[in-house]
């Protein structure tokens, strides 16, 4: 596949940032989240460096993602966090995955699927512990733990984990962690007086893995920091290093006088005469349409240059002033910062999001190039 633009993938970055975290998980195993392509890094590719990295279980949110993971050979303990009526879930069971559940309903169905499959499902009952998303809410707790203790007394399934996730650990000394953390022990108590013996108790993101050992249990479940990029940047990098670097060649470069309006809506005018540069990259390969107003920023010709205008669907502009460009020149548009390139989390600093949505938006027309243990 050809193409302007690419997504450069440091595998052993992504290696070493787990290796990082199972160092600061303690006693708790490693579970890397690969989910939505591995955060956008390659999905098999980076299942691959995290269990190199240490990482004995792998996350996902989808069950597609899973039976990708089992048919491209990788044999670690995988879990499969959401659920919807009518998914193969036999084929689930039958390739050894790891399945959640939050309600009666879907424990039936991964009962009855399990029967099909002719062996036992393993699964992890989730809690709502405050986040008010996924989980069972403490007055329908009770209700989900008889019906899968009712199936696992007949021989369809074994509740192996007991979870829930936190809504604010990426914001240190908020209330609800306190809150959250204590209504997950309590529910722990529930399940395991009614009979359940989970072999793993896991609570902890990334950052509650970086940041509080005590909600660590018996598994943590990190995602963004796998990719080296802060889950509280406002704290620092904690030692990560991010895999991802996106470059993209530039098509056009030629000087307009000023005053010329640029892109959709002259959102942008030039102050003087200048050279304008256009990078072939645009939000249908998942930049963000605000980055220009914004003042994201770029590297090329070894400066920093802000997005002039608009992001196109395929394009985007840059005012380069007088420096000298010319078609074929690379440009950085985010990466680990080595040469003084932007990084992600200034991206999602500058439009007001997070470095997750920057990473995993990037769309299947930049191809993903490898290096590392596995790379090309």
């Amino acid at each position: 596949m050809t193409s302007p633009a690419r997504a450069r993938i440091d595998l052993a970055a992504i290696r070493d940032n787990v290796a990082l975290l199972d160092a600061r998980s303690g006693d708790a195993a490693v579970l890397a989240a690969v989910k939505a392509d591995g955060y956008g890094h390659g999905l098999v590719p980076a299942a691959r460096a995290a269990l190199a990295g240490g990482a004995t279980w792998l996350g996902v949110a989808q069950l597609s993602e899973a039976l990708a993971l089992r048919a491209a050979g990788i044999e670690a303990r995988v879990l499969s966090l959401l659920g919807t009526p009518g998914e193969p879930y036999a084929d689930a069971v039958r390739a050894d995955v790891d399945l959640a559940a939050a309600a009666p309903w879907l424990v039936r169905e991964i009962a009855a699927a399990a029967r099909a499959a002719g062996r036992p499902a393993r699964v992890h009952l989730e809690a709502d512990t405050g986040m008010s998303r996924g989980g069972a809410t403490p007055a329908d707790w009770p209700e989900v733990v008889d019906a899968a203790l009712a199936e696992q007394a007949a021989g369809h399934l074994r509740v192996v984990g007991l979870f829930s996730h936190f809504a604010c650990a990426d914001m240190p000394g908020h209330p609800s962690i306190a809150a959250q953390y204590g209504a997950f022990r309590d529910a722990v108590e529930y399940a395991e007086k009614a009979g359940v013996t989970p072999e793993v108790r896991h609570l902890a993101n990334s950052a509650a893995t970086l940041t509080l050992p005590h909600t660590h249990f018996d598994l943590v479940r990190p995602g963004i920091a796998c990719y080296g990029l802060s889950p509280i940047p406002e704290q620092g990098t904690y030692g990560l290093r991010p895999a991802m670097t996106v470059t993209a060649r530039l098509t056009l470069a030629k000087r307009v006088p000023p005053g010329s309006g640029v892109s959709y809506g002259h959102r942008y005018h030039t102050a003087a005469e200048t050279t304008l540069a256009v990078v072939p990259v645009g939000y249908g390969d998942g930049l963000p349409r605000a980055a220009g107003p914004a003042g994201v920023e770029v590297l090329v010709a070894g400066r920093r240059r802000p997005i002039a205008g608009t992001v196109c669907m395929d394009q985007f502009v840059l005012d380069v002033g007088d420096d000298a460009v010319a078609a074929g020149d690379e440009v950085v548009l985010f990466g680990p910062g080595d040469a003084g390139e932007p990084t992600a989390t200034e991206w999602a600093r500058a439009l007001d999001t997070i470095s997750y949505e920057i990473v995993t938006r990037l769309g299947p027309r930049v191809p993903r190039a490898y290096a590392g243990e596995e790379g090309q």
